[in-house]
């Protein structure tokens, strides 16, 4: 009876919270929101908060109560799957790229914060000890000569030079303020230590270079040198129709929205430039660029032989191991199933980095074998037939287990006295293979062979450790591997020595995407197939 009561009492506890802690997770979902939208990110602001309404709705309506348990994983396919997706579909119609990052807006804005030093006023400084602090006195140039008023001097006076120094400074433990007032050293009513050598002043570099020297003119001197601070003056300013122009030059650079850069009339650009759409044009360039054809159309050709053959290789391995080890008259086949398990559960990373030490060429295990057994030491990642050879190698390797236990299941699904009555009539183990297993296990086994071979068409870690895509073809724009498969070379586009391009990665990847897909439908009408006709 207390346990009912502890019971009541603390569901109407938690009822009164409902609404307080409901009010304050919907105050700090609207806080961050709020954050993203000041940060300019309005569409990203309005996603978010669409998604914490649809969140809200769902957990405090009684009509949507049926959709409790079904929004995580809805909203996580949303955020995970389908938004990334349709990103990087979006992305592929861009010329988004490590060279056009920003939008024009922001280029021009990182235009026009640019500076450039002033030469005529830029003034010397060195760095004094004060105890345990640190005065900068900086000094004019060469000073202007002035004349003498009487005829007879044949040569000029120099002015003397004029000298400003700062309050002690703490460059050592404490941050110094950002706006130090300099006075005029004749004025000083302190000494001044000796200056300190170059290799000590280069230890406060840092800081040095985020001060700003205002003299007594409201002149503000910034950090320009090794030994200099001068004032900043403007590298560019705006003009008519959203142009720049550049102060030193007088040239004018009017923004291109085709090709998303700022231009001058002669056609040079400016970096960085700004992202633009750029329609199709990622697209075609794998169908109409002859210099991104041959490779792009070479690695894809690869790309579904390196899938193919692999299903090919391992269930031409998998199967007849897993009808050997459903001999029952086959002793210690625990231990040799247990063995040829292996591949599949050590790690696949470390298996392929065995491998590579294996195929090396001068070092190498496999070398050593063949060199000693026929002279000869195949360069197995320098030459691109040997390099295929060898990732098809590994792979098998690393497949085939899969295969075997697959096959191993359907045949223990296959009636024994099938098997009996073959006995009966004589037949040979091979006629059992081809007559009666591979049948009846194959129809069922389609579809998984559908499965591995996706899987294989976006099986980039084997390529990436074994040979990184090399060798490369020779002569192209991007590079390219001829061990390369479209996963790996729309990596290498986007992330590696291609300059970055996001924008044609972004469409291989949805042409990929396209082919996996219909690589799954195929699969979905095989197993439809397959339940139908049982």
């Amino acid at each position: 009876m207390s346990s009912l009561v502890i019971h009541h009492g603390l569901n109407k506890f938690l009822a009164k919270l409902r609404w307080p802690i409901t009010i304050a997770l919907a105050m700090a979902c609207l806080y961050l929101v709020f954050n993203i939208y000041a940060t300019g990110q309005v569409a990203w602001a309005m996603g978010v908060l669409l998604l914490f309404a649809v969140g809200f709705y769902v957990y405090l309506s009684k009509a949507a109560l049926s959709y409790r348990y079904l929004f995580p994983g809805l909203a996580g396919m949303a955020v995970f799957v389908a938004f990334p997706m349709l990103y990087t579909a979006q992305i592929g119609f861009t010329n988004y790229s490590s060279a056009h990052l920003l939008s024009e807006d922001r280029v021009r804005s990182y235009l026009l914060e640019q500076t450039t030093p002033d030469e005529a006023r830029t003034m010397d400084y060195t760095l004094h000890a004060d105890g345990n602090e640190f005065r900068i006195v900086v000094t004019s140039r060469s000073a202007t000569a002035t004349p003498t008023p009487t005829p007879a001097p044949t040569s000029a006076a120099s002015s003397p030079a004029i000298q400003y120094a700062s309050p002690p400074l703490a460059l050592l433990s404490a941050k110094p303020p950002n706006k130090t007032t300099m006075l005029p050293l004749d004025q000083a009513s302190f000494a001044l230590n000796p200056p300190l050598p170059l290799i000590e002043v280069l230890k406060h570099r840092n800081i040095l270079m985020q001060l700003q020297l205002q003299l007594p003119d409201q002149t503000l001197l910034n950090y320009t040198g090794v030994s200099e601070f001068g004032p900043l003056n403007p590298a560019w300013k705006t003009s008519n129709n959203d142009s720049l122009v550049f102060i030193e030059s007088g040239e004018t650079y009017k923004p291109n929205r085709d090709t998303g850069n700022f231009e001058n009339d002669k056609g040079a650009v400016i970096q960085p430039g700004f992202k633009v759409g750029v329609g199709f044009a990622n697209y075609s360039r794998m169908i109409t660029d002859p210099d991104f054809r041959g490779p792009f159309l070479s690695i894809f050709i690869w790309t579904v032989m390196f899938s193919g053959l692999t299903v090919l290789f391992t269930l031409a391995l998998g199967m007849p191991l897993a009808v050997l080890l459903n001999w029952e008259a086959l002793p210690y086949r625990t231990l040799y199933r247990t063995l040829l398990f292996l591949p599949y559960a050590v790690p696949a990373f470390i298996s392929i980095l065995v491998f590579k030490g294996l195929f090396n060429q001068n070092f190498g295990e496999i070398n050593t074998i063949l060199n000693s057994l026929f002279g000869i030491k195949p360069a197995w990642f320098a030459d691109p037939t040997l390099a295929k050879i060898a990732i098809l190698i590994v792979n098998v390797w690393l497949g085939y287990p899969y295969i075997m236990i697959l096959c191993s299941g359907l045949i223990k699904a296959i009636p024994a006295d099938l098997y009996e009555a073959s006995s009966i009539a004589g037949a040979s183990p091979l006629t059992n293979f081809f007559k009666i297993t591979a049948p009846l296990i194959i129809k069922p086994l389609a579809p998984l062979l559908i499965t591995v071979f996706a899987f294989n068409f976006n099986n980039f870690v084997v390529i990436a450790l074994l040979t990184d895509g090399r060798p490369d073809y020779l002569n192209t724009k991007l590079p390219a591997g001829t061990t390369d498969i479209l996963v790996s070379y729309t990596y290498r586009i986007a992330f590696q020595d291609s300059g970055q391009n996001f924008g044609l990665a972004a469409a291989i990847s949805t042409v990929i995407f396209f082919m996996v897909a219909a690589l799954s439908l195929a699969n979905l009408k095989f197993a439809k197939i397959n339940a139908e006709s049982k």
